[in-house]
């Protein structure tokens, strides 16, 4: 299997490493009365991959129509390499998306698939035949793609969004239905393809295998940003979460946790997972726990662990109201 992972040279604005390969400003829609996406503003940098994250019905779909021009926002506006997406010349030479991994004709062949769609992405049989080899699919080629399994019609999706060399990557989901070895692939395509200089938009469920592969966060829930930034700051060393040995009543464990720890001034949150997170290193945390009177019952057993893409995921997404902290 090939890791072809190259940046093209040539189309409109090639080369060029200033600015934001995707910027969005101010995107606002509303259905009904109720606002899917409000107010959102953020960045994709080039030579990068920027995980989009949010809970199911965040925004995150809708907000992708808009960068697209499927949906118009009722205020705000987003642009795709300095321009709205509609009036780039070549779409295709200059980004490849696959949001719907499973809109194929059962009937056809994947090489016919890919051949149905090289023409408008200006491109010959040549290049059908390196992304098949790209995505590790020449020898299914020729087999119908409604007998393809889950992750082969992820594989020809990623093939199909390659055709054109594009310069940004637009995936929802591409690593449901792979298996490890799959998984593992995908990593290093994608790694490999943002450091030829290309861009990446990655949504994905998978945080654990998001986690080592993004380098920016984009975290939508309610409709509304709360982190945009490098992973590196959303998983800094000065946080911890604190998780309870088994018992009976995980949650009022988590929730005692939580209290003891707030009561030592330092900021808590309890998990849905019943995790207990903590704005403070795990050393300090476990000090705080220990060293209250009357908490030895509830620090027993306790352990300390670092703060994962899940956690922070989890601690920016819970309720709003937190009487041990709250959104941080």
């Amino acid at each position: 299997m090939t890791v072809e992972a190259r940046a093209p040279e040539r189309g409109e604005g090639a080369g060029t490493r200033g600015g934001a390969a995707v910027a969005v400003r101010g995107l606002t829609k509303e259905y009904r009365g109720h606002r899917a996406v409000d107010g959102v503003s953020f960045t994709v940098a080039r030579g990068r991959v920027t995980g989009f994250l949010g809970p199911n019905g965040a925004g995150k779909s809708t907000t992708l129509r808009m960068v697209f021009g499927l949906v118009r926002p009722d205020a705000g506006d987003a642009g795709v390499f300095g321009r709205p997406y509609r009036e780039l010349r070549s779409p295709a030479r200059r980004v490849g998306a696959a949001l719907e991994p499973g809109a194929f004709v059962p009937g056809r062949t994947g090489r016919n698939h890919l051949l149905c769609a090289a023409g408008p992405a200006g491109c010959g049989p040549e290049r059908v035949d390196e992304v098949l080899e790209t995505v590790g699919l020449t020898d299914a080629a020729r087999r119908r793609v409604g007998g393809y399994s889950t992750g082969m019609r992820q594989r020809l999706a990623l093939a199909t969004a390659l055709l054109g060399e594009p310069e940004l990557l637009v995936l929802d989901e591409p690593a449901n239905g792979l298996d490890p070895a799959g998984m593992l692939w995908l990593r290093r395509f994608l790694r490999g393809f943002a450091e030829a200089g290309g861009s990446v938009l990655l949504s994905s469920h998978l945080l654990g295998e998001m986690e080592q592969t993004v380098d920016d966060v984009v975290l939508l829930d309610r409709g509304r940003l709360v982190h945009e930034g490098p992973l590196e700051e959303l998983l800094h060393d000065r946080q911890c979460v604190l998780s309870a040995p088994s018992g009976a009543r995980p949650a009022a464990l988590a929730e005692a946790i939580a209290q003891a720890v707030g009561a030592a001034g330092l900021r808590a949150r309890v998990l849905p997972d019943d995790r207990v997170w903590v704005d403070a290193p795990e050393r300090e945390a476990l000090a705080a726990l220990e060293g209250r009177e009357g908490t030895a019952s509830t620090a027993e057993g306790v352990r300390a662990e670092r703060c994962t893409l899940e956690s922070a995921f989890l601690k920016l997404t819970g309720d709003e109201n937190d009487e041990n902290g709250g959104r941080a």
